[in-house]
């Protein structure tokens, strides 16, 4: 059976929510490390380059939940 479509449907394929959970659960874990990390570290240079990684990592679970939230579409406005 071959589905043609005139647009792409906005869903998110069982292998794209595999995908996009993994994406999610590395980025957490990097998120927490970081910021722990943060938490521990007395020398101000390393902890302002975690502080920004720990942020970077955070965008980025908002952008996977963004993406989750919409059904599979990213905001065209970035």
């Amino acid at each position: 059976m071959e589905l043609n479509y005139e647009e792409v449907p906005n869903i998110i394929s069982c292998k794209d929510l595999d995908y996009l959970s993994d994406m999610f659960n590395w980025t957490y874990t990097a998120y927490k490390n970081t910021d722990q990390a943060v938490k521990e570290v007395e020398d101000e240079e390393l902890k302002d380059i975690l502080e920004r990684a720990s942020d970077a990592f955070f965008e980025h679970l908002g952008k996977v939940l963004s993406i989750l939230q919409e059904g599979g579409i990213e905001d065209e406005q970035e």
